[in-house]
């Protein structure tokens, strides 16, 4: 009694005694390879792609917030500015108001003739 493998062997050998046979098998062979190594390459490609679109995507994300940053920055600033300019002006206006409340002459002096 023969053994599967054994089986197989002698089909096997039989099969490969024939030319024919060998040049397809062989041929077959080399197509799934070459489609191996298409579709090896072909999955690269497109890993790399998608590599290239999300670095895309995290460097406009980044810009957006550095832009957001930059721009909460510098409205605290022109709070902080605008308060300092208000506090002048206040302070400007009071003087200016006390100045023009004083007299420019004294009270006893009188004019050059």
């Amino acid at each position: 009694m023969n053994s599967l493998w054994d089986q197989i062997g002698a089909v096997s050998s039989r099969l490969f005694q024939n030319k024919q046979f060998r040049k397809l098998f062989f041929a077959a062979l080399a197509v799934l390879f070459i489609l191996q190594l298409y579709f090896v390459r072909e999955m690269l490609a497109a890993e790399v792609l998608f590599g290239v679109a999300f670095a895309i995507v995290l460097l406009l994300c980044a810009m957006f917030y550095v832009v957001g940053a930059v721009g909460e920055r510098g409205l605290d600033l022109a709070e902080a500015g605008v308060r300092v300019a208000a506090r002048s002006a206040r302070w400007s206006l009071s003087a200016l108001e006390g100045f023009s409340r004083k007299q420019f002459r004294h009270r006893h002096s009188q004019s050059a003739p």
